[in-house]
């Protein structure tokens, strides 16, 4: 029963956010340098065509979508905007596909680790990808335990994935998660990550620009 108790409560942290947040980005930058952050983003805008072949091939860049121009430049300006930001990044994992893994490294600057806990729980499917069910428990716990490894002294780790996985993991109440856009997670060493903010790509890049 207590095992019980405590899984639940660990489950709520991640799944209630604040009803009516107004990202403090001021604030939250300056909490962002001292490290110690998972920030999750999806990957960057696509084009349709080619569709995704399911089982993925992840070496067939014809068998998956991928990154188009306002895709790779959003990610290359948000790379651009958190480097002039000061904010630090550590390890940078990603989905297997390469549109993940393609944003990871415009964002990050540096080479990625593409993991399976990250890669399209939703096989592909253009159904699933309209309309997450947050019903894949298991990759649900993969993601928040990820999540709440904390990184490594003085950085952030980024993790970036597609819209089925942030909904396993998070609650469905994250499915219209955007293209490019970021939740940030504070992480602990006695207890699972809290989360912290929703940022948009755009308020990134124009705090930068401010």
């Amino acid at each position: 029963m207590n095992k019980l108790v405590s899984f639940i409560s660990c489950l709520v942290i991640f799944l209630v956010s604040p009803p009516s947040y107004a990202a403090d980005l001021d604030g939250l930058i300056a909490s962002l340098k001292n490290g110690g952050y998972v920030v999750v983003f999806r990957h960057g805008a696509t084009d349709d065509s080619p569709k995704d072949v399911y089982p993925f091939k992840f070496d067939d860049m014809s068998a998956q979508r991928q990154l188009n121009d306002k895709g790779r430049t959003m990610a290359r300006e948000l790379g651009a905007a958190l480097a002039k930001l000061g904010v630090p990044i550590g390890e940078v994992y990603t989905s297997r596909l390469n549109r993940a893994v393609e944003t990871g490294r415009l964002i990050g600057g540096k080479d990625v680790s593409p993991v399976d806990e990250l890669t399209d729980s939703g096989a592909g499917s253009a159904s699933s990808m309209a309309n997450p069910d947050g019903k894949n428990a298991k990759v649900g716990r993969a993601v928040r335990d990820l999540v709440s490894a904390p990184p490594k002294a003085g950085a952030n780790t980024l993790a970036v994935t597609h819209k089925t996985n942030v909904t396993d993991a998070f609650g469905k109440e994250f499915a219209d998660i955007r293209e490019g856009e970021a939740l940030v997670y504070k992480t602990s060493a006695s207890g699972p990550a809290a989360f912290v903010a929703r940022v948009q790509a755009s308020e990134w890049i124009a705090q930068a620009g401010s």
